[in-house]
């Protein structure tokens, strides 16, 4: 059995933003030369998310507006997290609903996904360096 690692840095400047990384989870798997397995794709962060769904703006804003009616981020005293002098309560909240990782199956070297699926990273909290873990595992 074959096993391939490797870690995706992202740097967003926002906020929160959600960036497609199915390209770059489909680079790992090649470069794996995997042809039967599993893909785990996880946030190495507390307030980042990893998930599968559809790249359509509107749904986007959808989540944005959703996590944000959830856990919204002001006012930031509403969080006992924040006396720490955090202000990012709201961020650790948004990536439970979200998720912290996926599994997808690999067959005949892809990605085995269903109609529109698509791989994202979620950020919560931007603003400085995250990074997500690409493991990979079959034959």
């Amino acid at each position: 059995m074959k096993s391939y690692r490797k870690e995706i840095w992202f740097n967003v400047q926002t906020r929160r933003a959600f960036v497609n990384i199915t390209s770059e989870v489909e680079k790992c798997l090649s470069d794996s030369g995997v042809r039967e397995g599993l893909v785990l794709v996880n946030a190495m962060h507390i307030s980042a998310s990893v998930f599968i769904n559809d790249d359509e703006p509107g749904l986007h804003h959808d989540f944005e507006q959703f996590l944000e009616r959830l856990a919204p981020h002001e006012p930031i005293t509403q969080y006992r997290h924040n006396d720490t002098g955090e202000d990012n309560a709201d961020a650790h909240i948004k990536r439970q609903i979200m998720g912290r990782e996926v599994v997808v199956a690999v067959t005949g070297g892809k990605l085995d996904f269903g109609p529109w699926e698509q791989i994202f990273y979620g950020e919560f909290d931007g603003g400085r360096r995250k990074r997500v873990l690409v493991k990979i595992i079959g034959d």
